[in-house]
């Protein structure tokens, strides 16, 4: 399977997920927007996985390749490939599929639990989730659910936490993908940002939760896998 990334800034990688296409064999390309990279010819690929970033959807006049790239998703979804947005990338994907993208009443930075939904316990696509789990955020944005998608996940900071469209289109707000040294890079690159704030923890609050990287990593790959066994 052709897995293709669009990736916005240098310290915001696959994490974790690269790990995952390297053991399935499957072959990984990338479109480095920071570096003016355009994106690939849609027929070229089976699977787009959209990454985060510091920049808002709404920041066009910033960043002029976030129209092609929101046109880009919504094509993919359209002709069917599987596509995964975590972060920024879900917060793209909503506003592929209509929806407004806004800042959140709470900036989310640090270890925070999510709660399914209803309908995200009966979920194909997050059926190895415990109802209740820790996951990791960075975000301060979010979006309204897009019409037909699937309300998935909440947190007490944010509604919005997960959605699906469809069989092959999931989006994360939140990080199962990270590892300490992504976490310990992103705060070297985002000290502005770690105020004092309800839902901000301090750095070593967030790299003490060493035992929770295994736990997400697992959770992670588990979506991968129903991910590429979706629509089969």
């Amino acid at each position: 399977m052709n897995i293709h990334c669009f990736q916005h800034v240098p310290f915001e990688g696959l994490g974790n997920i690269e790990g995952w296409i390297a053991g399935r064999g499957h072959s990984l390309s990338r479109t480095l927007f920071f570096q003016g990279e355009k994106p690939p010819r849609i027929d070229d690929i089976d699977w787009l996985i959209v990454m985060g970033g510091p920049m808002g959807v709404y920041e066009k006049n910033k960043h002029p390749w976030l129209a092609g790239e929101i046109d880009f998703i919504e094509a993919a979804i359209k002709k069917g490939k599987r596509v995964l947005g975590i972060c920024l990338g879900a917060q793209l994907i909503a506003a592929a599929l209509g929806a407004k993208v806004y800042p959140n009443k709470y900036k989310e930075i640090g270890w925070f639990p999510i709660t399914l939904t209803p309908e995200g316990k009966d979920s194909r696509l997050l059926r190895g989730l415990p109802a209740e789990i820790l996951v990791y955020h960075w975000h301060g944005d979010t979006f309204d659910l897009p019409p037909g998608a699937i309300h998935l996940a909440e947190s007490a900071a944010c509604r919005h936490q997960a959605f699906s469209f469809g069989e092959r289109v999931l989006a994360l707000q939140f990080h199962l993908d990270v590892g300490k040294d992504n976490i310990e890079e992103w705060t070297r690159h985002g000290q502005k940002e770690l105020i004092e704030a309800p839902y901000i923890q301090k750095v070593q609050e967030m790299l003490a939760q060493s035992d929770q990287f295994d736990a997400i990593e697992k959770y992670m790959h588990q979506i991968m896998d129903d991910l590429e066994a979706a629509g089969k």
